[in-house]
């Protein structure tokens, strides 16, 4: 874009976007920060499913950290000095720590529906006990289930994500400013460079595959179940069965609803990237930013609804709001313990 001063906001990005970052950010941090405390606290971090939602939860509060300098990023990057401080600032501890955490949400939720999968068909029946880890897609399905390669996952996911980080602001920090920008809210901190382009499509390209991997076993496991069903009667079995296949509905409904709309929009935006038209780009570069506050939302709400999909969570969190006794501690320990048996099993 030759055209510097094409990229004009409007209240939408000015006004409603600063409102939205600043009403997630209180609600996301207090929400996390409780989450963290009580899977440090309460659970048993070592099962695989806690190990999984603990590092959720750690990149939701990076997420939730960058959202005031997101807002002010919105409300007040067209008046600041492309070469101050604060455009560096919301620039490398913003868009692209959002971005970063954004795919590390994204992945671990897909493990954690492989993880809940894997687990339910190994306790489907001792023929599928047997017959799990016999074949390549069976062995790789049952090491989800391993607290051990969760933890090398989790941290695998983490080294790239900084590795790629720690890439991109080097980049940008030994790249020449250009007179052509003289405020922060510019196409190319919108939309980045050839590398940032090249990134987003092998971002989008992944979010497919695991957005697929996660319908697959939706669908796998509801075909399970059902033949289950005909053939035989599941009894006390049925509740974890259907808890399990809520469970991935929800991580599906999630990539759905948060993350699906603007991963569909992001090439569209970079193939209509190329018109000089400047109320169509003012659109697009508007559009996009509303998508990833959507996706940003979900960090936010993740407490919520962990607190409504897991007993276990949300009796620790009422037992913050009462006075311990005896008989409550033992009740809790009793809690716990259970936890930690149906946990062995899934």
């Amino acid at each position: 874009m030759n055209n510097s001063s094409c990229l004009q906001p409007s209240p939408a990005t000015t006004v409603a976007l600063p409102i939205l970052y600043s009403c997630l950010f209180p609600a996301g941090i207090f929400g996390n920060i409780l989450s963290a405390w009580i899977f440090l606290r309460k659970v048993p971090t070592r099962r695989t499913q806690y190990i999984y939602l603990a590092n959720l939860v750690a990149a939701n509060l990076l997420v939730c950290s960058t959202m005031p300098f997101l807002a002010a990023y919105f409300a007040e990057g067209h008046r600041w000095p492309y070469e101050s401080a604060a455009c560096r600032i919301a620039q490398h501890l913003g868009t692209l720590v959002v971005h970063v955490s954004m795919y590390v949400t994204i992945t671990i939720l897909c493990s954690i529906a492989l993880s809940q999968y894997a687990t339910l068909k190994k306790n489907c029946g001792p023929q599928h006990s047997q017959a799990l880890p016999g074949t390549f897609h069976g062995r790789l399905l049952h090491e989800f289930r391993q607290p051990k390669f969760a933890k090398y996952l989790c941290a695998v996911i983490w080294l790239i994500v900084l590795c790629i980080t720690v890439t991109a602001i080097t980049y940008n920090a030994q790249e020449r400013v250009s007179g052509e920008f003289p405020t922060c809210y510019n196409i190319k901190v919108e939309a980045g460079e050839r590398p940032a382009m090249i990134a987003a499509y092998l971002a989008t390209v992944g979010f497919f595959l695991a957005f697929m991997t996660v319908l697959w076993s939706y669908y796998s496991l509801t075909r399970h179940l059902s033949r289950i069903q005909r053939n035989t009667c599941i009894g006390e079995k049925h509740l974890i069965y259907r808890t399990v296949k809520r469970n991935i509905l929800v991580i599906q409904m999630i990539l759905t609803v948060c993350f699906l709309p603007y991963h569909i929009f992001r090439p569209i935006f970079y193939v209509l990237l190329t018109d000089n038209n400047c109320p169509r780009l003012n659109y697009l570069v508007e559009i996009k930013n509303v998508l990833t506050c959507l996706a940003a939302t979900k960090s936010s709400l993740d407490p919520v609804i962990t607190l409504l999909l897991d007993k276990t969570f949300k009796r620790s969190l009422y037992g913050l709001f009462i006075k311990s006794t005896p008989e409550h501690q033992k009740q809790n320990d009793d809690i716990f313990t259970e936890m930690g048996r149906s946990m062995e099993r899934f």
